[in-house]
């Protein structure tokens, strides 16, 4: 017998339920057994969990400096009232602006922009742990 089932015996069975997983692992290396058919069933799914993701469209391809568009799009795998923000892309590194709104209960959002740098623009959408689909936009 295990020297920690002798010892848990004497105290009482809240400790035995805590060591029994000691005594379960020398089954769970038995191909046969139930308890590892249940562990290998739980492993895959733990580590495959699906990705948010986030959808971004444009009201227009191109606008005046400051004239405002809307960029909207949906999200799927996340909470509704998750933060989104608009990103442009600035110098070879994306740049967060101060827009941004909460996911509608409908995993919607709908941002009103207006942007100033002349030329092409990219932007997306980034929120939780999702980023967006690249939206270019001519600015002129």
């Amino acid at each position: 017998m295990h020297p920690l089932l002798t010892r848990a015996a004497g105290v009482g069975t809240g400790l035995l339920l805590c060591v029994a997983p000691l005594a379960t692992t020398s089954a769970a290396a038995a191909p046969n057994s139930a308890a590892a058919a249940t562990a290998s069933a739980l492993a895959p799914a733990a580590q495959t969990a699906p990705r948010p993701t986030l959808s971004a469209k444009a009201t227009a391809k191109s606008a005046r400096a400051w004239q405002e568009f809307r960029v909207y799009g949906a999200s799927t795998r996340l909470k509704a009232g998750t933060r989104v923000t608009l990103q442009q892309l600035q110098r070879k590194g994306w740049v967060s602006l101060p827009i941004h709104m909460n996911t509608t209960r409908s995993h919607t959002y709908n941002l009103r922009v207006k942007l100033g740098i002349k030329g092409n623009n990219k932007i997306r959408i980034v929120g939780g742990g999702a980023v967006s689909n690249t939206v270019q936009i001519a600015i002129r």
